[in-house]
């Protein structure tokens, strides 16, 4: 079973000291191996003065034998030669002179090939009761006969002065360790604050306080960045919220009111016994809130299948002028009783990429609204043309009374009305300029609005014109929409 501590500030605590007690180790070995080497390179620069001492000082005698002169504590460099060991060897390998110091120990064994030939060679070695010495060689011609001259020091001091080290670094260790372990304890507690304090705010944010923001996004750190990114998905979770509260009690007024009259006249005709005339009239009024009803549930579920993703837009080349025409004729008897006047003018080769029953019905929500507000005798007007070089609008403008500047902004939004009861009189319920806008920036384009108070409003549906269009007009087509247009035709 893997243990693994719980809180952040302990693992974060763990992970540092381990990673200060790797990096000191390092750092340790790394100068532990530095000096044992600077004091072996040390070792070696004194053997090599003392080999060149000790060729001035030997001499054969006259029975051949290897001698140091007597007189050599006359001179100033002879002193230390006392304090190393020195063996002499012929190239055979054997033995011609040990000084005391050495005694019976053999220093380095048999000579090896090329040692000390052209140069010093170093090496370590170990004598034969364990000392651990560093050994220099250099071949020698004394009196024309050659000698192999081994001097060496021992190593002995040196480990003993590293084991030291290495005793005080093993009390010191912990100590340090441990006291950085406490600061970077202190430390991550610090650091972990704004955390802590951000969800214990957040266990209090509830759906009737989603008003409450996370502390700490005043800062410019990266908590501060956390902070307000999750401030920023409670202020999109208030507003979706507070849409969803909204639609929920509009929804509920909207269906409240015709299943209401639908009720109060059905129990008015129960009380009266009339004739068929009367019984066809309240049966027809019924069947009029009976209609709003539908159209109302109908947009609802536009509306709702929109939100969820679940409207899979049908794609086709869709005649620009065709859509307008097709969507004036569904008027044709509300102009009559209105003595409206509808004109349409346009392009006929401009065409638009998209679902033709969901375009159709953004056009006739607009188109239904400019119908309702417009005078009696007054123009509705259609004009369809290419907006920019991928772009085609199309623009409907009535001569109704216009929107208010401080409702401008609002009259897209879910149930929103300029005049909520004149447009409970007329039969809005505030929902056909939000699907309008929402089948609009699904097929890629916008909707916007050119208000003027007093004198009419016009609504501008912009749409990226279709791909045989572009190639009809010679204009050049993008990879991505060549895509997009194959993927359709799929």
């Amino acid at each position: 079973m893997r243990l693994r501590p719980k809180h952040v500030r302990t693992r974060l605590t763990l992970w540092y000291v381990s990673v200060l007690a790797a990096l000191l180790l390092l750092f340790w070995a790394g100068t532990f191996m530095l000096l044992f080497r600077q004091l072996r390179a040390q070792l070696d620069h004194y053997a090599v003065q003392d080999i060149e001492t000790i060729e001035g000082l030997l001499f054969f005698d006259s029975a051949g034998r290897l001698q140091l002169k007597e007189d050599y504590h006359n001179h100033p460099e002879s002193k230390h030669v006392l304090e190393r060991m020195l063996e002499v060897r012929s190239p055979e390998g054997k033995i011609l002179y040990r000084n005391e110091r050495l005694g019976n120990r053999v220093l380095g064994g048999a000579p090896s090939p090329n040692e000390g030939v052209g140069g010093y060679s170093e090496r370590p070695a170990r004598l034969s009761d364990g000392t651990r010495v560093r050994m220099v060689s250099r071949f020698h011609n004394l009196d024309g006969r050659p000698i192999l001259i081994r001097l060496a020091y021992s190593e002995e001091t040196l480990w003993s002065r590293l084991k030291e080290m290495v005793a005080a670094t093993a009390i010191i260790f912990p100590i340090m360790l441990a006291i950085a372990g406490l600061a970077g304890y202190a430390l991550a507690r610090r650091a972990l604050a704004p955390l802590e304090q951000m969800a214990r705010r957040a266990e209090q944010i509830t759906p009737e306080r989603l008003s409450e923001r996370l502390p700490g996004d005043e800062a410019d750190d990266e908590l501060a960045y956390l902070a307000r990114v999750f401030n920023k998905t409670l202020d999109r979770l208030e507003r979706a919220f507070d849409q969803l509260r909204r639609f929920t009690s509009d929804a509920s007024h909207e269906l409240r009111t015709p299943l209401a009259s639908i009720r109060s006249v059905g129990e008015v005709g129960l009380q009266k016994d009339g004739s068929r005339e009367y019984y066809r009239d309240i049966i027809g009024s019924m069947l009029e809130e009976v209609n709003r009803l539908t159209s109302l549930v109908d947009n609802l579920l536009t509306i709702s299948r929109a939100d969820a993703g679940h409207i899979q837009l049908r794609k086709a080349r869709v005649p620009a002028m065709d859509l307008a025409r097709e969507a004036g004729a569904l008027f044709e008897v509300l102009l009559e009783e209105k003595a409206q006047r509808f004109s349409i003018e346009g392009e006929d080769e401009l065409a638009i990429e998209g679902d033709r029953l969901l375009l159709r019905q953004a056009l006739v929500n607009i188109l239904h609204n400019a119908v309702k507000y417009s005078p009696v005798k007054g123009l509705i007007k259609v004009r369809v043309y290419r907006e920019r070089d991928r772009t085609v609008a199309i623009e409907v403008a009535d001569e109704g009374p216009g929107i208010p500047p401080e409702h401008a902004a609002k009259v897209f939004d879910r149930f929103y009305r300029v005049d909520p009861s004149r447009s409970r009189e007329v039969g809005g319920a505030g929902l056909g300029l939000s699907i309008a806008r929402w089948v609009a920036e699904a097929h890629g384009g916008q909707i916007t609005l050119s208000n003027s108070p007093g004198q009419g409003a016009t609504f501008r549906i912009s749409l990226p014109s279709a791909l045989a269009d572009l190639e009809a007009s010679g204009r050049p087509v993008s990879s991505s929409q060549y895509a997009a247009r194959t993927g359709s035709r799929a």
